[in-house]
């Protein structure tokens, strides 16, 4: 079998250049081609999405930080929007766990709108009345 060799990911105006040129492939395509993608051991090619969309931030010169180590840690601060991934999950950031002070295993009651999604966390003293109503 013979080895694809892989390109360097593409930089600065190279980048913006070939995005451009790839203008009806889909992001993850464009990824790819770009050299944003790594071969497992078993020879599966994996988009590297995250440094792709930073290059472009980078190429595009978009400063997304105030200041450098704005954070202290380098983490990201609670922006109140989040977006569906492309697996169709929605993740809800430490920003806001933590800021709620929630901790691992803390349950929710999810319900569904029409335009909306709302969270209601359990109470760990309903939830033994929920239990003992179920073994009535």
């Amino acid at each position: 079998m013979a080895k694809q060799k892989k390109i360097e990911p593409l930089v600065g105006e190279d980048l913006l250049k070939k995005v451009k040129e790839l203008e009806n492939e889909s992001k993850e395509d464009k990824a790819k081609q770009c050299g944003y993608y790594t071969v497992t051991k078993n020879g599966i090619e994996r988009v590297n999405m995250m440094k792709f969309l930073n290059a472009l931030i980078d190429a595009e010169g978009i400063q997304l930080d105030s200041s450098s180590g704005a954070n202290g840690r380098g983490g990201r601060s609670a922006s109140y929007r989040i977006s569906v991934q492309s697996n169709g999950n929605l993740l809800i950031g430490s920003a806001y766990t933590t800021q709620m002070g929630l901790k691992p295993g803390d349950e929710f009651i999810i319900t569904l709108g029409k335009k909306h999604i709302r969270l209601k966390q359990v109470d760990p003293e309903d939830l033994e009345d929920e239990v003992e109503e179920e073994e009535d």
